[in-house]
């Protein structure tokens, strides 16, 4: 990766320009995808869902990009989810599924071939289907059929996306209808009100991340500064973190091509603490070398914790990530940590996903790295047919 731009992170008018895709100004409008996927859910009868009663089972079908979906729905529902609920990115649908289970497929374009494949097998079985999906697609032609369910996207993430059709920064608008259909039917709790204060502290981020904020005080711009030249490892703090850190891995990778590491605590934290210990924790500084002659020293580990809001914390996971915490300062590994502020779980995890997401945008800018396109993805594409 090309040497951080620090200059270039401090003149947002120089930021903006070097985006040409407006990755920034998609991202500072997730509180209005919310509005308006709300309004649209509405329209296409997310509420009716629960007419026919509680399904047996749901199965989310997202991939790539759209698979936040999945992980935002699975960390709000909990482990005391009243129904099994499944995740698949795609494969066969599972061959218990069937007319009284409920199929969620989701794709920015209703072209991804593992959402439609496993939508057109629901539809084949009878179960009923909820499509996220561009109008006038293949997935959406199966959501219009009776008793199923098609959400278009908000029109301003299609307008936005017009070049890059990217789910990246259109996150808000694939997984709100989902939201208010799982709500329907008493699988998570997430009401009007609720997205309402989601949309409000995505709009508070967005102001306070804001490419015209001087870095020092933008907080997506100080961590974007802490993971440059790093091998980022993300960590949680719990469960509801998790769906963060999985998407925080994804954004750095996809968005600035740097591989991260993601992980969750309790259950992560030997795996993660071990390697401090190994190639890519610090080691102790040579005075004697010289910086020209030697070169650079290489990437260091960097542990990115993400925290939920201290009052909804049990003691003991508070416990764990502070232990992990000061296990890596005392390794000499660089430590950052994103903090929620309190609120709803939905809406503190929403603060913390837009954080990142603004980071990961101002690390690939800074670095000299179109946040929006990638060619390697291209070429792959090409080559895939």
């Amino acid at each position: 990766m090309n040497a951080l731009d620090e200059t270039l992170l401090g003149d947002g008018d120089a930021l903006t320009a070097a985006d040409p895709s407006g990755v920034l100004r998609s991202l500072a409008g997730a509180g209005a995808q919310v509005r308006e996927a709300v309004e649209l859910s509405a329209g296409a009868g997310t509420g009716r869902l629960a007419e026919d009663g509680r399904p047996r089972a749901v199965v989310v079908a997202a991939l790539g990009g759209a698979s936040v979906v999945a992980d935002v729905l699975t960390s709000l529902a909990g482990r005391s989810c009243p129904v099994p609920l499944v995740a698949r990115r795609g494969g066969p649908l599972p061959s218990w599924v069937g007319p009284l289970d409920l199929v969620v497929a989701v794709s920015m374009s209703g072209r991804a071939p593992g959402p439609l494949a496993l939508a057109t097998e629901a539809v084949r079985r009878g179960a009923r289907v909820v499509a996220v999906a561009a109008d006038g697609s293949p997935l959406a032609a199966l959501g219009a059929r009776p008793g199923n369910v098609h959400v278009p996207p908000a029109r301003g993430v299609r307008a936005a996306e017009a070049g890059t059709r990217s789910s990246r920064v259109s996150l808000w608008s694939m997984l709100t209808p989902v939201l208010l259909a799982a709500h329907a039917l008493d699988l998570v709790r997430t009401p009007a009100p609720v997205l309402a204060a989601v949309a409000d502290r995505l709009d508070a981020e967005a102001e306070a991340c804001r490419p015209w904020s001087e870095p020092f005080v933008n907080p997506a711009k100080v961590l974007a500064m802490e993971l440059a030249g790093a091998v980022p490892v993300v960590l949680a703090d719990g469960d509801l973190t998790a769906a963060a850190a999985r998407r925080t891995a994804s954004v750095l990778a996809r968005t600035a091509r740097v591989p991260a590491v993601a992980g969750a605590l309790p259950d992560d934290a030997s795996e993660v603490v071990a390697t401090f210990g190994g190639p890519f924790a610090a080691r102790p500084e040579d005075v004697f070398a010289d910086p020209f002659l030697d070169g650079p020293t290489g990437p260091r580990l960097q542990l990115t914790l993400l925290r939920d809001a201290p009052a909804a914390v049990p003691d003991a996971e508070r416990v764990v990530a502070d232990a992990v915490a000061r296990t890596a300062e005392d390794a000499g590994v660089r430590v950052s940590e994103v903090v929620a502020e309190p609120g709803e779980p939905l809406v503190r995890l929403a603060q913390v996903i837009a954080r990142t997401d603004f980071a990961a945008a101002y690390l690939a800018l800074a670095s000299g790295t179109d946040p929006a396109a990638s060619p390697q993805v291209a070429d792959l594409r090409q080559r895939l047919g």
